[in-house]
């Protein structure tokens, strides 16, 4: 439910861009938005933007503190609130593109930790545990995913391109593990090993991966940002803190024009 004051109209919105993707928002009057901190790219001057702990009461604040603490992220969301009509625009902190999700009454997505982005006050962020050990031990993103819920728009982002499955019931899907952005709750979610000395050994996917079962939505992405770290990080020459590559190139070649 909608805090006192604040309008819960439809957002209108545009999203711009391909792989470096911006939400832009036009709030009328009254209407507020909340965010990660930090996703905001502009805002006009008359929205107001203010940090605080999400719940109305006490109990609820520090209830989603503590979540957030679980989650790795601030203790804090910050909410944009617009005095007149007003824009504010939210992006990913790494290239990818922007899902949305209109959420009816009763109807919760579950998705990967770091890929909120910003939504109606009237849909709530918590925390939510896979329900199998095994998931929890090899999925990649640990026993904690973000749970979307309530009545209204939501914006996810992930990396890369992202591909959309309606799962139809019984219906299944086996996927890397850190592909994995956003399913709904009623897909099932589970971990199995790949099978195959040779596949585990040299498959290059690793030892397990994750098996999504309808019905459902789910969705994937193209480039986990893991994956954009670990080969940035494979990159890296050792013991001097360069990009082999081009990078690499240019400096060895002014090394030598410099008579290193």
């Amino acid at each position: 439910m909608a805090p006192p004051g604040v309008v819960t109209v439809p957002l209108d919105y545009t999203i711009q861009g391909d792989n470096l993707q911006i939400a832009r928002v036009r709030l009328k009057p009254g209407q507020e938005v909340y965010a990660e901190a930090g996703k905001m790219v502009y805002k006009t001057a008359n929205v107001q933007w203010e940090t605080r702990m999400s719940g109305q009461s006490l109990g609820e604040k520090l209830m989603g503190a503590l979540r957030r603490t679980v989650l790795g992220e601030s203790l804090f969301l910050t909410y944009f609130r617009a005095e007149g009509a007003g824009e504010v625009g939210f992006a990913g902190h790494y290239p990818g593109r922007i899902q949305v999700f209109e959420l009816q009454p009763g109807q919760s997505v579950l998705a990967q930790r770091d890929a909120f982005l910003f939504a109606q006050p009237t849909v709530q962020l918590t925390v939510a545990l896979v329900k199998k050990l095994g998931a929890g031990l090899f999925g990649g993103e640990g026993f904690i995913l973000e749970k979307l819920t309530g009545t209204g728009t939501v914006f996810i982002h992930a990396g890369g391109n992202l591909v959309e499955f309606d799962l139809l019931p019984g219906q299944s899907l086996r996927v890397d593990t850190g592909c994995i952005v956003a399913f709904e709750e009623t897909v099932a979610y589970d971990i199995q090993f790949v099978g195959g000395f040779k596949n585990a050994l040299f498959g290059g996917e690793g030892l397990f991966l994750a098996t999504l079962t309808g019905p459902g939505r789910a969705i994937l992405q193209t480039l986990p940002f893991s994956r954009l770290v670990g080969r940035i990080l494979g990159l890296t020459k050792e013991g001097q803190g360069g990009v082999a590559g081009v990078g690499g190139t240019l400096r060895d070649i002014g090394n030598m024009l410099g008579g290193d």
